[in-house]
């Protein structure tokens, strides 16, 4: 460490070839000690909003929880990314956090617009259970042109038609 003007900065570190072998090897162990837990039973839903018309601008997007369980600490990030008339767009980056959400329901997020369907538009939700301590997290990832009609399904707790991923 070098001190420069009151301020301790770190000097560069070269690294030969045998001990960045065994750097690399350590976080491969390292990495796959990490548990790598799948999350099911959770989804993301867009919805028309109720007696909209075609040209309606705003629909709504669920949490849909269809665990047995609580979800706690509910952190959502959302964004929406993609090209207009070949010009790349991004949306703003929304965050949302719920303290929990109940077992088997739907909790709204946010409302959208539908002139972002023509993007991609990403959740990424990240979430606790009661009975560990491990922090869930999916991505969620509606692609351009899905949140279409043609692709509805009936949402659970909501008995209503949209698009879902689960």
């Amino acid at each position: 460490m070098r001190e420069r003007s009151g301020y301790i900065c770190a000097a560069p570190i070269a690294i030969e070839g045998s001990a960045l072998f065994a750097a690399q090897k350590n976080f491969k162990h390292m990495k796959r000690d990490i548990p790598n837990f799948k999350v099911t039973d959770v989804g993301i839903a867009v919805v028309p909003r109720e007696g909209a018309t075609d040209e309606e601008e705003l629909w709504d997007t669920y949490l849909v929880n269809m665990k047995d369980h609580l979800l706690q600490s509910v952190l959502i990030n959302s964004k929406g990314y993609g090209d207009v008339d070949g010009e790349k767009v991004k949306t703003s980056i929304l965050r949302h956090f719920f303290d929990q959400i109940e077992p088997n329901s739907c909790t709204p997020i946010e409302p959208i617009q539908t002139k972002l369907f023509g993007l991609t538009n990403e959740y990424w939700i990240s979430f606790s259970l009661p009975e560990d301590s491990y922090m869930y997290d999916k991505k969620y990832v509606f692609v351009k042109g899905s949140i279409t009609e043609s692709n509805f399904t009936t949402i659970p707790y909501l008995n209503k038609k949209g698009v879902m991923i689960k």
